[in-house]
C-alpha cells in the first residue's frame, strides 16, 4: 500500500517519514542514486507503507543546500537590535537569498527593551522603510502575530549568535526548554552538537532545525539576481536596462539613494553583494 508523507528526519540511511499522525523509519530505493535524487528533509513523498521504502520523491517548490531542506516556505529571520548591535548587513543578505529560493522573509527584530530614545526612534524609521518596500515585520514578544505568520508553514529560523532564537522558540513552543545561552538550535543536543537537519511540529506549523544556515553566501547567484532581490530597484527605470546601479551614469536608483527614497544602508548592502559574486 502506498501512502503520502513528509520526511522530518533524515540520520545516514534513516529517513522518519511523517504520514498523518504517525512517524514510519524508511530506507530510500537504490533507483534514487542512480537517477541523482537526493531525498531531503521536508521533502513530500510516497512510500511502500508496508515494506518501509522511499518510493517516489514529489515535485518540489524549493530547497536549500545549506542546509539541505525542501519545500520551505518562511525564514523567520530573527534580528537583534543591540547585543549583538544591529547588523542591516546580514539582514539584507538574508532577506536576498531566501527571497532568490522562493522563500518569503519574515523578520524578527528582538531586544527593544535595551535601546535608549534615539535609538528606538532611529530603528522605528528602518522598520517603517522594510515595510513599505513589501516585508513583513514583527516584534519578538509579540507571539501571537509571529504564530500568525507561521500557521501551516514549513519555517527555518536564522540569526545572529545571541538575537534570540532559542528564547523566541521557548515561548513559541514551551515544551522545548531550550538553553537561551545556547548558540545552536539543537534542541537540547549542546552547541554545534547539530549533524542533521529536522523539522519540529508545533502547534500548526513545522520550524527546522537547521545547523549552517547563517553561513549561506551569494555564491551560487549572479549580480542580476541579486539585484532582482532588491525589490525597491524595480520601482525605478534606468536609462540601460542591464544597469546594476553600480557605476552606471544617470542611474535612477543612484538618484533615488541620493534623494532617500531608498535606504543607504540597503544600497550599500547591495553594492557589497555583487562585489563578492
Amino acid at each position: 500500500m502506498l501512502k503520502k508523507g513528509k520526511i522530518i528526519k533524515i540520520i545516514s540511511n534513516l529517513y522518519s517519514v511523517k504520514v498523518n499522525d504517525e512517524i514510519i523509519e524508511c530506507q530510500a530505493r537504490g533507483k534514487f542514486r542512480k537517477e541523482e535524487i537526493t531525498p531531503l528533509v521536508g521533502d513530500l513523498c510516497e512510500i511502500d507503507y508496508e515494506n518501509k521504502y522511499i518510493i517516489n520523491i514529489l515535485s518540489r517548490n524549493n530547497f536549500l543546500t545549506r542546509p539541505m531542506i525542501a519545500n520551505v516556505d518562511v525564514a523567520l529571520i530573527v534580528v537583534s537590535v543591540k547585543l549583538p548591535n544591529l547588523s542591516l548587513n546580514l539582514l539584507d543578505k538574508m532577506i536576498s537569498i531566501v527571497s532568490l529560493k522562493e522563500i518569503i522573509p519574515v523578520i524578527c527584530f528582538s531586544k527593544l527593551d535595551l535601546l535608549n530614545k534615539n535609538e528606538k526612534k532611529e530603528l522605528k524609521n528602518i522598520i517603517k522603510y522594510y515595510k513599505k518596500i513589501g516585508y513583513q515585520v514583527l516584534i519578538n514578544k509579540d507571539l501571537r502575530k509571529i504564530k500568525k505568520a507561521l500557521k501551516n508553514k514549513t519555517v527555518v529560523i536564522t540569526g545572529q549568535t545571541g538575537a534570540g532564537k532559542s528564547t523566541l522558540l521557548n515561548r513559541l513552543n514551551k515544551d522545548l526548554n531550550l538553553k537561551t545561552d545556547e548558540i545552536s538550535l539543537s534542541l537540547g543536543r549542546g552547541k554545534h552538537t547539530t549533524r542533521h537537519v529536522e523539522l519540529f511540529k508545533f502547534k500548526d506549523f513545522y520550524i527546522a532545525d537547521t545547523p549552517g544556515f547563517s553561513s549561506l553566501d551569494f555564491k551560487d547567484f549572479t549580480k542580476e539576481e541579486i539585484k532582482k532581490s532588491f525589490k525597491e530597484f524595480s520601482n525605478y527605470n534606468c536609462e540601460f536596462k542591464n544597469c546594476l546601479h553600480d557605476k552606471e551614469k544617470r542611474c535612477q536608483v543612484k538618484e533615488a539613494v541620493e534623494r532617500k527614497e531608498i535606504l543607504q544602508s540597503r544600497y550599500d548592502n547591495y553594492l557589497d553583494f555583487i562585489k563578492k559574486v
